[in-house]
């Protein structure tokens, strides 16, 4: 009896391409934080690292996709440059399902923001100010940034209560 190797035609190598992309997202895991844990992520999510929540540090962070803001804030003098994680990319590496965040600061003081905010401007997780890892004092270790000198309709009471600083936690609802 001749048994016949043949190699994996491109259609049958892209069938088990697209069978391992259909494997259910919840068996996916965030790896453990090496560092400090800075923020904690729960509710609503599908990858997580530390039971039914995804915790971050620094490093972690900052190895999603990143931008750098310049902008002036109500809360600062002059224009600063702030530096983190896209919301969005945050949103994305823990598999969310909301059309809503509550995020809270280390006071306690929360706010709930659309996700949507997150998709129609390039708001981030501001974790360094003028090249700075920004102290609890000033703003950190985490700030909701949103590129206040590139939207000038972001100038607003709305806004203004969305950006929370000291954020140790974001829910998604």
């Amino acid at each position: 009896m001749r048994v016949c190797h043949r190699q994996p035609t491109t259609t049958s190598r892209l069938v088990v391409a697209m069978l391992l992309m259909l494997l259910p997202l919840a068996v996916w895991a965030l790896p453990d934080p090496e560092g400090e844990v800075i923020l904690t992520v729960s509710g609503n999510i599908a990858h997580t690292n530390v039971g039914d929540e995804a915790h971050f540090d620094a490093a972690m962070l900052m190895s999603l996709p990143t931008k750098v803001i310049e902008t002036h804030t109500p809360w600062t003098d002059g224009p600063s440059t702030f530096e983190g994680p896209l919301a969005r990319a945050l949103l994305d590496a823990v598999g969310a399902e909301s059309e809503l965040v509550r995020v809270r600061a280390l006071n306690d003081f929360a706010a709930d923001i659309p996700i949507d905010n997150f998709h129609d401007y390039d708001v981030i997780l501001a974790l360094t100010r003028d090249g700075e890892r920004m102290p609890i004092r000033d703003y950190g270790p985490i700030f909701v940034l949103y590129p206040f000198d590139d939207h000038p309709e972001l100038i607003n009471e709305t806004i203004r209560f969305r950006s929370v600083w000291q954020v140790v936690n974001i829910h998604v609802d």
